[in-house]
């Protein structure tokens, strides 16, 4: 099936994630900026607390919708050997793109949350969410960032994702809904009927939405 919009693809995952709603513990992380509208469904529908987690595609020079790694908040790096062997990318390159997309995941980071702290991640179940997995880079890289911040549990939820990376970021989390794995995949937007480039300002009203609803319960930031 193709999904009308980010937001239709949202309200869909949600009834898959029924079990985590109005639960204290759970927070909701969106990978900007394409997820943040399907989290935002999500995050409502869960009566849950909404962030973001900032992760950055490092793509390949010339191609960059191809992803040779990634990198995320705390220094986190991963790289994709094979896309770098095949691509023959030397390691002067890999270092200029990483330097570039650090400044930002920098600045994003800022215009997001503005003056507003992250919430807390040790000890809590997370629902990390993306609108779609094609080779599953920037998600990985945003697992190994947040394991270092000692979750309780980590549930990777996306509307679509092509089935070998669905089965490959499996085996690094607690579990993985992937609500449609189609084959062949061919790309993340294919499968959206509107999919048009979610926006700087799109991303900070959704979060501010989030921030002013009013939960049944308090839990400290």
């Amino acid at each position: 099936m193709r999904f009308k919009d980010r937001t239709a693809a949202g309200k869909l995952l949600a009834g898959k994630l029924v079990a985590y709603a109005n639960r204290a513990d759970v927070l909701v992380l969106a990978l900007p900026r394409g997820g943040v509208p399907v989290a935002f469904e999500v995050a409502k529908a869960l009566n849950a607390f909404l962030d973001v987690f900032v992760v950055r595609k490092l793509g390949v020079p010339g191609q960059k919708e191809l992803a040779m790694g990634a990198i995320a908040s705390g220094n986190v790096r991963i790289l994709n050997e094979d896309i770098i062997r095949q691509e023959k990318i030397d390691e002067l390159a890999i270092e200029k793109v990483t330097v570039e997309e650090q400044q930002e995941l920098n600045r994003r980071q800022t215009v997001y949350r503005g003056d507003r702290p992250k919430l807390a991640i040790a000890g809590r179940t997370i629902i990390l969410i993306d609108d779609g997995l094609a080779t599953g880079a920037t998600m990985r890289a945003a697992i190994a960032a947040l394991h270092k911040q000692q979750p309780a549990k980590i549930v990777v939820a996306v509307p679509v994702s092509s089935p070998q990376t669905c089965q490959e970021i499996k085996s690094h989390v607690d579990e993985i809904i992937c609500a449609e794995t189609p084959s062949p995949f061919y790309s993340v937007g294919f499968w959206y009927e509107k999919f048009p480039q979610t926006t700087d300002r799109e991303v900070r009203d959704l979060l501010n939405q989030a921030a002013n609803r009013q939960l049944p319960f308090a839990i400290g930031t």
